[in-house]
């Protein structure tokens, strides 16, 4: 293990990816992370990246706590789960993420030194900030621009942030307030920060901003080449699994019931591994025309647990059939009860 205060982590290595990997989901980005940990001498790496409109939240969250996965789909907003720690976060073009990937080491002082790097940075730019308490970066007059993360690799620390230079805030607000009253749900939460942006301190715009981080943090420069692409690319289909990006360590009950005329009560308690169904128990008083617990759990096992899911789920392959009197319009009725 290094001794920090020995060798400072900065002025780092900015590593160059090729100009065709821009506008890449989050995920190749977070693979990128990981690729550099592996494969990549030992040496400080520091990159920028940008995003078309995308929720990224914690390792140890539950996705169902954090987003509105209906709002996100009918808004083309991207989801997916990064290894680290911390809350969600929304991020698009008008964000500039920031990754740092060093030799492992104690924490903390790491952690102190990438925030402190990274607003000093930004004071040089003209923008009043402070680092909190929390390592996070925040405006003197109040307000978060930066959050930062971090986690453990294999002699490796990789530490990331989210720098706020604007953003759509109808599009933040409605990704990261999701329904959850009828979820009886375990999980991290996250600790909603009043925001700040950096368009209001600085004379140029987010592209400037970002062209100027590598020439105040970085001395030097590595370039990845196509194949180191192909291996990156290869990583970040980990990310894609729904196992890690809908799964959590917790299982959580959620119910939905409704009594329909012709039909009787029907009540569908869904038992969900994160945000996807593993099964669905049925009760209630109705009459049975088939295997009800099997017509269910074919429908739905395996669906992320969404309204658009379930619906689309039900209409392809009609369980209410198995029960007298449930039409395929009443029983997506239930859902939303």
């Amino acid at each position: 293990m290094r001794d920090s205060s020995n060798k400072p982590h900065f002025p780092a290595c900015f590593v160059e990816l090729p100009p065709e990997t821009e506008g890449r989901r989050a995920a190749f980005y977070l693979a990128a992370e990981e690729y550099i940990a592996e494969k990549l001498p030992a040496d400080d790496y520091f990159f920028t990246w940008q995003l078309g409109p995308t929720v990224v939240f914690g390792r140890n969250q539950s996705i169902r706590q954090e987003v509105d996965l209906d709002f996100c789909s009918r808004e083309g907003i991207d989801v997916i789960r990064r290894r680290s720690g911390g809350g969600a976060i929304f991020a698009d073009r008008h964000n500039i993420m920031t990754s740092l990937v060093t030799e492992a080491e104690a924490v903390e002082p790491l952690f102190k030194e990438y925030a402190e790097a990274v607003a000093s940075a930004l004071r040089q730019l003209g923008a009043p900030v402070v680092v909190s308490g929390r390592n996070d970066t925040v405006l003197e007059g109040g307000g978060k621009i930066c959050g930062n993360a971090f986690y453990h690799k294999k002699n490796r620390c990789i530490a990331h942030g989210t720098m706020l230079y604007d953003t759509n805030t109808r599009l933040m607000e409605g990704a990261l307030h999701p329904e959850v009253s009828k979820l009886k749900e375990k999980g991290v939460k996250s600790v909603r920060s009043r925001v700040g942006v950096l368009k209001d301190f600085l004379p140029f715009g987010v592209e400037e901003l970002r062209r100027q981080l590598p020439l105040l943090l970085c001395n030097r420069t590595i370039v990845l080449t196509d194949d180191d692409v192909q291996q990156i690319e290869h990583l970040e289909q980990r990310y894609y699994d729904p196992e890690f990006l809908l799964g959590s360590t917790e299982r959580n009950d959620a119910i939905r019931r409704g009594r329909i005329e012709g039909c009787g009560l029907v009540e569908l308690h869904f038992r969900l591994h994160g945000s996807l169904v593993k099964e669905v128990e049925l009760t209630g008083d109705f009459f049975v025309l088939d295997d009800v617990q099997q017509a269910f759990n074919s429908c739905f096992s395996g669906q992320p647990f969404t309204h658009e899911s379930l619906v689309q789920a039900i209409r392809n392959h009609h369980p209410e059939q198995s029960i007298r009197g449930l039409t395929e319009e009443s029983l997506i009725k239930i859902l939303d009860n």
